[in-house]
């Protein structure tokens, strides 16, 4: 049976770089208060009209292909994983496919929120062992930026969430050295509404959004030629780490890299703390990006590689928690 590996990485993250004073012009806080609660220093939104999520993950793509090495024309499934698509539908992962000038390959959106990427790295490892595919491209990329409430209203958020996208082309392997060991997936769908968006939502579109708008724009309908955190991922982090582990006969003291989810910068703190980790076995990079959900962990996992932080042979963890509420790790011998 074939294994998966991760033969090439690559991210891709606005120029537009907005920092805790920039926000300060637009609404009531500052770099303290933000840092104190969350690490960021900094963040990624992109320009009005000049990016959009399936743009971002179509750069973050073209990386990871020519990192890994192959042919775009080799690629034969795409997955994306993201909160926040072009449009309602359908998703982008059609998007990518005509971007990318493919075959008419299959395409499979996700929505699992920061957790999209494992979920889709699982997806893609099941599909490679049972030989279904060969080379498959699993994107992460959000544009939340247009979707924040950038006032004092609605500041515990807005200041929270950047853009980006990263990418990663899984590929098999019989090199039984090498290779994503196990991934674990759970959900938890009673807390869903501790962290989501309601609205629009099909049962709402014509009963609130056309009553409070001008009735004659049918922008609001689809169109056809034809949308106590905290607590729990302190919680559900250590235990997904944990679970991967003992499946593999491995300790927290084995990891070599430990890649999180980059959601609050205390909780990674913390779990690094709940597993005894020191700082050269846990990489973070909120402060500059914030927290961009699905993107987050490819995303830091490129730069990790890049900085010569994860090397042939090391142990690596990546583990996430998010809306849903979901959570997810996957264990790699790179």
């Amino acid at each position: 049976m074939s294994r998966s590996i991760i033969s090439g990485m690559g991210f891709y993250v606005p120029d537009n770089i907005v920092t805790n004073q920039d926000l300060e012009k637009l609404m009531e806080t500052n770099d303290e208060w933000i840092t104190e609660r969350t690490g960021i220093k900094e963040r990624r939104w992109v320009i009005p009209g000049e990016d959009s999520t399936s743009g971002m993950g179509f750069k973050a793509a073209k990386m990871a292909i020519e990192n890994a090495g192959i042919s775009k024309d080799e690629i034969d499934f795409i997955i994306f994983a993201t909160l926040s698509p072009d449009y309602y539908f359908p998703g982008p992962g059609v998007t990518i496919q005509e971007a990318l000038d493919l075959p008419p390959i299959g395409a499979l959106d996700i929505r699992n929120q920061c957790s999209g990427f494992v979920y889709g790295l699982s997806i893609a490892d099941q599909y490679i062992r049972t030989g279904m595919y060969k080379n498959i491209l699993v994107i992460g990329s959000e544009l939340h930026s247009g979707g924040l409430d950038k006032t004092t209203r609605g500041r515990g958020v807005s200041v929270i969430f950047g853009d980006g996208a990263g990418a990663a082309v899984v590929c098999a392997t019989e090199d039984e050295n090498r290779g994503i060991l196990s991934t674990h997936l759970h959900a938890e769908g009673k807390h869903a509404k501790e962290l989501a968006l309601l609205s629009p939502a099909t049962s709402r579109w014509v009963d609130t959004i056309m009553k409070e708008h001008d009735p004659s724009d049918i922008s609001y309908y689809p169109h056809m030629n034809g949308n106590f955190v905290f607590k729990h991922a302190v919680t559900r982090f250590p235990e997904v780490i944990m679970e991967a582990l003992q499946q593999n006969g491995y300790t927290p003291q084995d990891i070599d890299m430990l890649i999180p989810h980059q959601a609050n910068l205390r909780i990674s703190q913390f779990v690094q703390r709940t597993m005894k980790l020191n700082d050269d076995q846990v990489y973070n990079n909120i402060q500059r990006y914030g927290n961009t959900t699905a993107a987050s962990i490819p995303i830091a996992l490129t730069e990790a590689l890049n900085e010569g932080k994860i090397k042939k042979g090391d142990l690596v963890c990546l583990a996430a928690f998010g809306s849903g509420f979901t959570w997810a790790s996957a264990l790699i011998r790179w």
